[in-house]
């Protein structure tokens, strides 16, 4: 079975903020995302918005099967977020992967599916609980994408604090506490600045980085659980370092040099 690790970056839905408070032109966006952070913060002291109010605009991803590890991104302003959000679970629809998350039940995955919602996206076979067409459907009464325990999707942040959320690391801690690279000069609470200022390549560029992370804590975690033994987990290791090295890119060239070997 493919693994697909996958995250995402959002910012505000300024336009669906606009229409729940009925704002008209005379704010901009800025004065429309500081409006909803401003009601967050009375409500409840944080400005983290509801998740039907982040908008997608970045959906990173490794792919890795028998032929190849890749690193993408369906991106604005390359497609929308519909667009953006269908392509993924397209990619579901066509390869029924093992997908691979860090706090995706908490967050990427209920995100993805009020936006999905939102702008009409299909999607099948991520849905399917044992009812559908496919040949395969019945075991997916017994292992699907949507129940917290099933291991078609793998949220590595739930499963290694045994699903207390007093327990959870970051990801950016653990993955240097491993001796990876973590976040480098970015993170999610920077994501809509750099937005306003039109620094969406440098979203991907950070999402990216944040997938391979993420993909490389799952490859320890494959090794703990004895999946791979040492010889193998070296292995999958140099393809994700060759594989990097090959991509002309400075996230890439600055990832590898914070990752000794």
């Amino acid at each position: 079975m493919p693994t697909l690790v996958f995250d995402i970056e959002t910012i505000p839905d300024v336009a669906g903020i606009r229409t729940l408070n009925d704002l008209g032109p005379d704010l901009n966006d800025f004065e429309v995302a500081e409006l909803a952070f401003q009601q967050r913060r009375a409500a409840g002291g944080s400005d983290f918005l509801p998740l039907h109010l982040h908008r997608v605009v970045t959906i990173s991803c490794v792919l890795r099967d028998a032929q190849q590890f890749r690193v993408f991104s369906l991106s604005e302003p390359d497609s929308g977020e519909g667009e953006i959000i269908q392509r993924f679970f397209d990619g579901i629809e066509r390869y029924s992967p093992q997908i691979v998350s860090w706090n995706g039940g908490g967050f990427d995955l209920p995100v993805l599916h009020y936006r999905g919602l939102m702008h009409g996206v299909s999607a099948p076979r991520y849905w399917d609980q044992g009812e559908g067409d496919y040949n395969d459907s019945r075991d997916f009464k017994w292992n699907n994408y949507l129940s917290r325990y099933h291991s078609r999707h793998l949220d590595l942040m739930d499963l290694l604090a045994l699903y207390q959320p007093r327990a959870n690391a970051p990801l950016d801690q653990l993955a240097k506490l491993m001796g990876l690279p973590g976040k480098l000069g970015m993170d999610g609470s920077l994501v809509w600045q750099a937005w306003q200022e039109g620094r969406s390549a440098e979203i991907r560029d950070y999402c990216e980085t944040d997938v391979v992370n993420t993909y490389l804590v799952y490859l320890g975690f494959q090794r703990m659980r004895g999946v791979l033994d040492a010889v193998g987990h070296a292995a999958e290791v140099a393809v994700v370092r060759d594989a990097l090295a090959r991509i002309d890119a400075p996230h890439w060239k600055q990832f590898l040099e914070a990752w000794p070997d």
